[in-house]
């Protein structure tokens, strides 16, 4: 009986002593925030990064979109400030209005590069061309093309014109100068954008200072008259 009793004391101590420190414990374990802030900042960790770099890559890509429009209008527009005529052997690059030759080109197809700074311009490819066509039509004729890489387009080949040109005065000759330039958009994170971006942009322009541009190759001009 002594031994029985001895043992319910022990047992109701060890449950109360038990019962008391557990009910505690857990009081506390309840309670207690410590790590959930750091449980909520891993759950949206991903999401915050793809958010910030998605972010960051995108405003990036259109910047770099809003420079090769602007390589492109800028090589139509200097070319379309040449002509027709030359001066004691001068060319355009010596003022507006005369024949453009090769140097003179290359000047031309290579602000396009200064203008893309400071991204890179490896594998961008830039070409100027020069259009015909007569009122009325839908497609215009190459009359001439030049390139920083390749050949350019065939000469002779069409180009679809826009509504706009195609509405022009019908059975006048008109000339147009076509700026393109193809730009291959790698980003230098590649956390959501993960693949290279071809980016394609073209401009035309109506020669400023005569109907046409003849471009001298090798002391050859094309087209010989206009």
């Amino acid at each position: 009986m002594r031994n029985a009793g001895a043992l319910l004391g022990i047992r109701g101590f060890l449950g109360g002593f038990l019962g008391g420190f557990l009910g505690r414990f857990l009081r506390r374990f309840g309670s207690d925030h410590h790590g959930i802030a750091a449980i909520e900042f891993a759950l949206i960790l991903p999401f915050m990064l793809t958010l910030y770099l998605g972010g960051t890559e995108l405003g990036d890509g259109f910047a770099v979109q809003f420079r090769v429009t602007l390589a492109a209008r800028t090589v139509a527009d200097l070319t379309s400030q040449c002509g027709n005529t030359t001066s004691s052997g001068q060319y355009c690059d010596a003022a507006d209005g005369l024949a453009i030759d090769t140097t003179t080109m290359n000047q031309i197809l290579g602000a396009a590069t200064t203008v893309m700074a400071p991204y890179s311009t490896n594998n961008m490819v830039v070409t100027v061309s020069e259009l015909t066509f007569t009122g009325g039509n839908t497609t215009a004729t190459v009359v001439w093309s030049a390139t920083n890489s390749g050949n350019g387009r065939t000469t002779g080949s069409s180009y679809p014109l826009p509504a706009a040109m195609q509405s022009l005065q019908a059975g006048t000759t008109y000339y147009l100068i076509l700026g393109e330039v193809t730009y291959p958009y790698t980003p230098s994170l590649g956390y959501v954008i993960t693949s290279t971006i071809n980016m394609n942009q073209n401009a035309l322009f109506f020669p400023r200072n005569s109907s046409c541009v003849q471009y001298y190759i090798n002391n050859t001009p094309t087209p010989s008259t206009c």
